[in-house]
């Protein structure tokens, strides 16, 4: 065997064996222990206990109650949710924005909430490829999950998850919603600032006067307004800043 295929052949046995380790240690969580890994700041036990509030089943709620039991009162993170249709570039507008919060000595959790099949029940997520220097960071955590049958934005758990990355000690949780349009404002309750991310030349100067999603934004960001879309992106900023004077305060 080559050197190089031996080098491949150890690898994928380290990640089975990883993975194995890993399916071990959460057959062995209770409550109690899962929640003291977490405020311990536990990366692992962090993404089982999202894992664990995330399930729907019966026999499961009694546990999901006592893991949330047992974490401390929160709610010292500062939770930014980020709205926009899909292709704004809310995953990438993240990774910068996480970036530069990292550099500033913040502590970043990313809850990215994907879209889900209503013919398969499948869902790609695919938002944490999109943040690759942030989801390697070991000062930040990303979690994608899925939306599921919940509407809004969010998935059924996201308000548990925000809790518990607060109990593991991230300090500015940042959380991504769907992209669907107009009816996404269910974040808007979970969060202290939503952000609503634009783009040029999308029909922004009737959107703008539109009830909804606009009127619950605290910032409205035109995204993407470099080379030739200035021009654009400008006209959007000219048309929301119009539009944001009839919307109530």
């Amino acid at each position: 065997m080559s050197a190089d295929k031996h080098a491949v052949t150890e690898a994928r046995k380290k990640a089975r064996q990883a993975a194995s380790d890993r399916i071990k240690r959460a057959q062995q969580w209770s409550p109690e222990s899962l929640a003291k890994a977490v405020c311990e700041g536990n990366r692992d036990a962090l993404a089982q206990a999202i894992t664990w509030v995330e399930s729907t089943a019966p026999d499961h709620q009694r546990r999901i109650e006592s893991l949330l039991g047992h974490l401390p009162q929160t709610g010292q993170s500062l939770r930014v949710g980020l709205t926009g249709i899909p292709g704004v570039g809310k995953s990438t507008f993240i990774e910068r924005f996480g970036m530069d919060a990292l550099a500033r000595g913040r502590r970043v959790a990313v809850l990215a909430v994907d879209p889900t099949s209503q013919r398969t029940g499948g869902s790609l997520l695919g938002d944490k490829t999109r943040m690759q220097q942030l989801s390697m960071h070991p000062g930040a955590f990303v979690r994608p999950s899925a939306a599921a049958s919940t509407l809004g934005g969010v998935a059924r758990a996201t308000a548990e998850a925000i809790h518990l990355c607060e109990a593991a000690g991230y300090d500015l949780i940042l959380v991504e919603t769907v992209g669907v349009g107009q009816s996404e404002v269910t974040v808007r309750d979970m969060v202290d600032v939503f952000l609503l991310l634009l783009i040029g030349g999308a029909g922004d100067e009737v959107q703008g006067i539109k009830r909804g999603v606009v009127e619950m934004a605290d910032l409205v960001v035109v995204h993407k307004a470099d080379g030739d879309r200035k021009a654009a992106c400008r006209f959007t900023k000219g048309a929301y800043q119009q539009a944001l004077h009839l919307l109530p305060t």
